[in-house]
């Protein structure tokens, strides 16, 4: 649905899942890249205050890319990715991702993995004369009995007017992600004292748990000062159909952070880490009342980056500093222990570093690489971290560009490594999830191509999820050119959205 002046606009065509290009030089950078005063949806903001949304996205189902799948398989780019999965059923699995060219979210649904089916979540009435608005920043959950919760901001913004406010949303689906008949929008700022970034969902799921059940969202309140700053977290004890919410970091400080991320702990604790890219540290605090009170941040590791690096492999977007974290909630001799990744530097590139805390987060162990150490220059980034809650395996999912033989470190591929319960080592070599490269950078003048820059490229964060031995990693891939949906524009790479099993 398009609102006010943006249903015509340059004399443009608007179909059903079709892509209509106004003067597109293929390689070129429409977003201007990000800074820590800029949300982390700014590119997203400038694509549509300029071109206005284009296509519905009902889309042709996945199709297989090698052994790969591509969930997506739709018109338009797809970039930041998330992934759950069903404890009640873990055949069941949920995703999403942000869409560049539309409005709404995205959300997907499969059973085992192999085919997906896409769906829009809803969006709340934009405000003003003229006034659009769009959703970002996926993330899902499943609780104990089936219920899937999908969190996103909502961003509203009006014809020239600038960005008018957000809001939290979390959309409740009881047939794992087929629809969202539900949503509960909560945290309404109008941009003067903050902006609502970066949200992330969890649920206690732990049977011992006295807040079994529980849904959590953790976010950053971007630019924010002393009052209205700072990482937020809400709480819901009745199904996500309201909300509470408290500061997590310190409530007298100014807000400098981004990338919150909730998990819990095998009897119910609360955890929220992020960075603090003021003083370069990622942190973490807990909660041991469900969210109600929080104790004092504790620091995990220094890093050196700060709030973003660029990297060659994506062309204007800059690699964010985020951690993702979770706790082994098995049976395994490792019960309770907390684990964090995030990305800093390792001389002149980026790499992926974990931690662990053994005593409810109080103490960190020293930083450690985990991806192979290969003696040339590669780059990591956008991993996710995901526990197995069933045999207690740590696994890991990142962005990689030890395939790019030209040495200019353009082309990406998903890898994955893991500790296993029953080791103290991480798997090397490392598993190539994806089964061809990337190119988020340019084209070299080559057309088709691989490559592609609609200012978002892969996004913020790949997801994760791992259950009973198998891992799904779900990402951004930009190397299946020809899209198979009804009515798309043929060799033209397009950012879509892929998933894989990994044993």
């Amino acid at each position: 649905m398009l609102e006010g002046s943006f249903a015509v606009f340059l004399g443009m065509r608007w179909q059903p899942c079709s892509i209509l290009f106004v003067a597109v030089v293929v390689g070129a950078a429409i977003g201007s890249g990000q800074s820590s005063n800029q949300p982390r949806w700014w590119s997203k903001y400038e694509y549509l205050s300029k071109h206005g949304p284009s296509g519905n996205g009902l889309c042709g189902p996945s199709v297989a890319a090698g052994a790969n799948t591509d969930a997506s398989n739709e018109c338009g780019p797809q970039s930041e990715t998330y992934i759950a999965i069903d404890p009640s059923s873990p055949t069941r699995l949920a995703g999403g991702s942000n869409e560049i060219f539309r409005l709404p979210m995205r959300g997907y649904a499969s059973t085992g993995g192999a085919t997906w089916i896409g769906v829009d979540l809803p969006l709340p009435p934009a405000q003003g004369a003229n006034g659009m608005r769009f959703g970002s920043d996926p993330s899902l959950a499943f609780d104990s009995g089936g219920n899937l919760f999908y969190s996103y901001i909502v961003v509203f913004f009006g014809n020239g007017n600038g960005v008018n406010g957000t809001e939290m949303a979390v959309a409740r689906s009881g047939d794992g992600g087929h629809t969202y008949p539900a949503v509960t929008y909560f945290s309404a700022s109008t941009g003067s004292d903050h902006f609502n970034d970066k949200p992330m969902i969890t649920t206690d799921t732990n049977p011992a748990s006295p807040f079994r059940d529980h849904v959590y969202v953790s976010w950053d309140a971007a630019s924010g000062g002393s009052s209205g700053g700072g990482i937020r977290v809400a709480r819901s004890s009745d199904h996500g159909q309201t909300f509470n919410t408290v500061r997590a970091d310190n409530p007298s400080g100014p807000g400098r952070a981004i990338g919150a991320v909730p998990f819990t702990g095998p009897n119910g604790e609360l955890y929220v880490a992020w960075n603090d890219y003021k003083a370069s540290s990622i942190m973490i605090n807990k909660s041991l009342d469900g969210g109600a009170t929080w104790g004092t941040p504790v620091t995990i590791a220094s890093q050196h980056i700060g709030f973003d690096i660029a990297i060659p492999a994506q062309f204007s977007r800059r690699a964010l500093v985020y951690p993702a974290c979770d706790a082994d909630r098995s049976a395994s001799a490792r019960r309770g222990t907390l684990f964090c990744s995030w990305m800093d530097l390792n001389g002149s590139t980026t790499d992926i570093y974990v931690s662990s805390s053994t005593d409810q987060g109080s103490t960190w162990s020293a930083p450690m690489l985990i991806a192979d150490q290969l003696g040339v220059p590669v780059d990591r980034f956008n991993h996710w971290l995901a526990v197995d809650p069933i045999n207690g395996d740590v696994n890991v999912s990142f962005y990689d560009t030890r395939n790019d033989t030209t040495g200019s470190r353009y082309m990406a591929d998903i890898y994955f490594t893991k500790l296993p319960a029953s080791a103290s080592t991480w798997l090397t070599p490392n598993v190539r999830v994806s089964t061809q490269s990337s190119n988020e950078h340019d084209c070299a003048g080559v057309y088709p191509c691989t490559a592609i820059d609609y200012g978002n490229q892969y996004g913020d964060y790949a997801g994760l999820a791992s259950y009973g031995g198998v891992s799904y990693p779900f990402w951004t891939d930009s190397s299946h050119n020809t899209i198979n949906a009804p009515g798309c524009r043929t060799n033209l790479a397009m950012e879509e959205v892929f998933s894989a099993p990994v044993n």
